[in-house]
C-alpha cells in the first residue's frame, strides 16, 4: 500500500479533529455576518466545504439570525454537493422569516426532487408557508404528504394543519384532522375554538372547550376572547366569573381580553377589579396592556383614572399617547387633547395617522374650527401624512357641525377618493343640524346607496325628513327599509351595578325590579317637571333612532338613571353606556334629574360622552 493511501486510511489525529471543530464552536457565538465569513473561510480551508454538519451551521447562522444574510445562505447551499434535511428544514424556516412562503414550497419540491427524505421537522414550517401564501391546494398535497412520510401522528405537524384549514376556512377538514389525532394537546384544543369563533361559530367553539380534559389559561382566554370579539359580553363575563372559581391564574392576554369586555359594557368596577389584580399579581403592563387599562377607563368614564395610569406609564408607547388624546377626544376635552399632543411631539414621538383621527375628532367634539382647520393642514403639509377616510370624516363632521356646510361639500368634493357612507353621512348629520334638506336629501339618498343595509344610514335620511316636517318622505323611507328586509338595531341602555350590568331597552319591562323602576321613573319625572321640565314630544318625531313606538317617557337611559337611583348611594356617579345618539328630550331631562338628585351622570352614546352635573352638559349643547 502506498504512502498517500496509507494517509488516507488513517484516522485523524486528535489534535486534528480538535482543529476541525474550533471553527465549528466559533459560529455558534457569531454575532455578525463579518465573523460568519472568517469561520466560514477557516472551514472551506479544512476541506468542509461539503460538510452537512459545518454548513448547516452556516447556513443556520445566515438565514434565521436577526443579523444573518438570506442570500448567502443561498449562495452557500448552492455549493453543497449533498445537503440533508437539516440544510433545507433551515432555508424553509430562512424564507418563512423573510416572509417568502412561495420560495419556501419550490425549495421542497426541489428537496423531493434530489431524493431528499424530509422528517419532522420539515412540515410545520412548510404548513405554515401554505397559510402565508394561501396555498390551498398546495397545503392538501402536503397533509397528504404528511401522512405518506409516516408523520401521521407528529403533533407539531398536526397542530399546524388545523391551523392551515383554519386559516383556509375549511372548518371541517381542520376537525377532521383534530378528531383524527391519536393525541391531543392544549394547542390542538385551542386551534379549534379559536378557528371556530374567527369564522363566527362561537357556540361550537364552546361545545369543544367543554370537552377539553384540562384547561390553561391560553384556552380560557381563546373562548373568553371569542365572546368579546363576537360582541357576546354577557357570557365573557360569566365564563371570566366561572374561571375565576376554578382558580385558574389569570394572565395578561385573560386581562386584557376581560378589559375589553369591561369598555363593551361600561362595567367599571370590574375593569377596576382587573387593574387591581394586574398591579398586585406583578403582571408585566407593557405598552399593549396598558393602552388597554388606559382605553378601558376612559371609554368607562373615568378620565381622571385613565390619565392617572397613563401619566405613570415609565415609557409611553405611540399607542398608548394616541388613547389617551381619543380619550379626552370623546369626553369633549378637545383643549386638553390638543395640549397632550403638543406634549406628545416634545417628547419627540412621532404621530401617526391615529394620532390626527384623534386630534381632528378632538376638534370637532368641541368646535374648535380653526384648530381642526390648522392640524389638519400640518399634518399633510408639514409632516407628509397621507390623509385617510377617517382624517376627511372629522373635517366634514367639524365644518358641518359649525355650519360650514359649503366648505364641507367643497371638501368632499376634493378628496383624492371617492367619499364612503361615514363622510358622506356626517355632512347630511350636519344638514339636518342646520336644516339644509336640499343638500342633505341629495347626500342622504347617495348613501343609502353606498350602504343599502345598513339602517343608520335610512335613519339618517328619515330624521332629515321629519325635521322639515316631511311625514310623507318619512313614511316613504320606512316603507324601502321594510321592502328591503333591513331592520334597525333597537336602542339600549347599560348601567353597572353590584349583581353586574343590566341592560334595558326602551320601555321594556323584563328586568325583575321592572314594578320599582317604573315607579321611581315616573317620581323622577314628576319632580323636574316642578322645575320646568316639559317633553320635547317635537324632538321624538324628529328622531327615530329610539324605538318610538315605547312613550318618550320611557327611553331606555331614563330606565336606567330610575334604576342608578334606586340601586346607589346618594353623591354616587351614575354611568351609563348606550348604543345610540341620545335624544334631545333625555339630554334635557338628564341635566334636571343631576340638578334636582345631585348627580353626575356620565352616558357615554354612539358618537361621545356627555357628563351631566349640576343641571348642565361637558357637552355645552354642542353634539
Amino acid at each position: 500500500m502506498s504512502s498517500l493511501q496509507l494517509l488516507q486510511a488513517s484516522p485523524p489525529s486528535l489534535s486534528s479533529a480538535k482543529a476541525h471543530k474550533l471553527p465549528l464552536y466559533g459560529l455558534d457565538s457569531c454575532s455578525t455576518m463579518a465573523e460568519l465569513k472568517q469561520y466560514h473561510s477557516q472551514i472551506i480551508r479544512l476541506g468542509l466545504s461539503a460538510d452537512n454538519d459545518a454548513m448547516g451551521r452556516v447556513i443556520k447562522f445566515c438565514a434565521i439570525s436577526k443579523s444573518g444574510d438570506l442570500n448567502y445562505a443561498l449562495e452557500v447551499f448552492d455549493k453543497i454537493p449533498h445537503p440533508d434535511a437539516y440544510i433545507y428544514n433551515t432555508i424553509f424556516r430562512g424564507y418563512l422569516q423573510w416572509q417568502l412562503a412561495r420560495n419556501c414550497i419550490f425549495m421542497y419540491s426541489q428537496m423531493l426532487h434530489k431524493s431528499v427524505s424530509p422528517n419532522k421537522f420539515t412540515y410545520p414550517p412548510l404548513i405554515r408557508a401554505c397559510c402565508i401564501d394561501y396555498a390551498i391546494e398546495e397545503g392538501k398535497q402536503i397533509h397528504a404528504h404528511v401522512l405518506k412520510f409516516g408523520f401521521g401522528a407528529d403533533g407539531f405537524s398536526l397542530n399546524n394543519l388545523i391551523h392551515m384549514y383554519v386559516n383556509f376556512q375549511s372548518l371541517e377538514q381542520a376537525r377532521r384532522v383534530f378528531d383524527n389525532m391519536p393525541q391531543r394537546d392544549v394547542v390542538s384544543w385551542t386551534s379549534l375554538i379559536t378557528g371556530y369563533s374567527q369564522w363566527g361559530f362561537v357556540d361550537k367553539a364552546r361545545e369543544v372547550f367543554e370537552l377539553m380534559p384540562e384547561r390553561n389559561s391560553v384556552s380560557w382566554n381563546a373562548m373568553i376572547a371569542a365572546y368579546v370579539q363576537s360582541n357576546r359580553l354577557h357570557e365573557a363575563f360569566a365564563l371570566f366569573d366561572r374561571m375565576r372559581l376554578e382558580n385558574v391564574v389569570l394572565d395578561k392576554f385573560v386581562a386584557a381580553s376581560m378589559l375589553s369586555a369591561c369598555t363593551g359594557l361600561g362595567a367599571l368596577e370590574q375593569g377596576k377589579w382587573i387593574h387591581g389584580y394586574i398591579e398586585k399579581s406583578g403582571i408585566e403592563l407593557d405598552s399593549k396592556l396598558a393602552t388597554t387599562v388606559i382605553d378601558m377607563y376612559c371609554k368607562c368614564g373615568c378620565l381622571e383614572k385613565a390619565s392617572e395610569v397613563f401619566n405613570e406609564l415609565p415609557q409611553k408607547g405611540i399607542s398608548s399617547w394616541n388613547c389617551m388624546i381619543g380619550g379626552l377626544a370623546m369626553h369633549g376635552k378637545g383643549e386638553a387633547a390638543i395640549e397632550l399632543f403638543k406634549e406628545m411631539e416634545r417628547e419627540m414621538v412621532a404621530p401617526d395617522g391615529i394620532t390626527f383621527v384623534n386630534v381632528l375628532s378632538a376638534c370637532a367634539h368641541s368646535g374648535l374650527v380653526e384648530e381642526g382647520k390648522h392640524y389638519f393642514q400640518y399634518m399633510t403639509e408639514v409632516l407628509g401624512l397621507k390623509p385617510g377616510m377617517e382624517h376627511f370624516g372629522c373635517m366634514v363632521d367639524l365644518l358641518g357641525r359649525a355650519g360650514l356646510l359649503e366648505e364641507a361639500r367643497k371638501l368632499i368634493n376634493e378628496m383624492p377618493v371617492n367619499p364612503d357612507a361615514g363622510v358622506l353621512g356626517a355632512l347630511v348629520g350636519a344638514c339636518r343640524i342646520h336644516g339644509n334638506t336640499e343638500l342633505g336629501e341629495q347626500i342622504g339618498k347617495k348613501v343609502i346607496e353606498l350602504e343599502p343595509h345598513n339602517s343608520g344610514r335610512y335613519v339618517l335620511l328619515a330624521n332629515l325628513y321629519a325635521s322639515a316636517g316631511r311625514w310623507e318622505d318619512v313614511a316613504e323611507v320606512r316603507k324601502l327599509m321594510n321592502d328591503r328586509g333591513v331592520k334597525k338595531a333597537p336602542g339600549f341602555s347599560m348601567i353597572e351595578s353590584e349583581s353586574g350590568v343590566d341592560e334595558f331597552i326602551a320601555g321594556g319591562r323584563a328586568h325583575p325590579q321592572a314594578k320599582e323602576i317604573y315607579a321611581k321613573l315616573d317620581e323622577i319625572l314628576e319632580t323636574i317637571r316642578s322645575i320646568g321640565y316639559v317633553p320635547d314630544t317635537d324632538g321624538v318625531l324628529h328622531d327615530i333612532d329610539e324605538e318610538k313606538e315605547n312613550p318618550l317617557y320611557y327611553h331606555s337611559e331614563k330606565l336606567a338613571i330610575a334604576f342608578g337611583l334606586l340601586k346607589t348611594k346618594p353623591g354616587e356617579t351614575l354611568r351609563i353606556s348606550k348604543n345610540l345618539r341620545i335624544c334631545r328630550d333625555c339630554h334635557q331631562a338628564s341635566k334636571l334629574i343631576s340638578k334636582v338628585y345631585d348627580r353626575e351622570i356620565i352616558i357615554r352614546d354612539r358618537n361621545r360622552f356627555h357628563h351631566f352635573r349640576m343641571g348642565g352638559c361637558s357637552c355645552k349643547d354642542y353634539w
